[in-house]
């Protein structure tokens, strides 16, 4: 029962950092020349949008890394 659960958690976990990456690349994807010529004004929409998906795709991996990990541990 334990690690089916935490097999699903850990399924769940690579699919939410696969879309955390797709959705940074999408948004580094429409990061305009104007955007990238213009830093005088800080951080663009579009630029923080693209860190945090990309600090959450980070946060994802982490989670199934534990995840393995226990599971590993549980094997033995």
């Amino acid at each position: 029962m334990g690690t089916t659960f935490l097999t699903i958690l850990l399924i769940g976990a690579m699919l939410a950092t696969a879309y955390a990456l797709v959705s940074g690349i999408i948004a580094f994807l429409k990061t305009t020349e104007a955007e990238l010529n213009n830093p005088s004004e800080g951080p663009s929409a579009s630029q923080i949008k693209q860190n945090q998906a990309m600090r959450n795709r980070i946060l994802f991996q982490g989670v199934a890394i534990v995840i393995v990990a226990i599971l590993l541990a549980m094997s033995r």
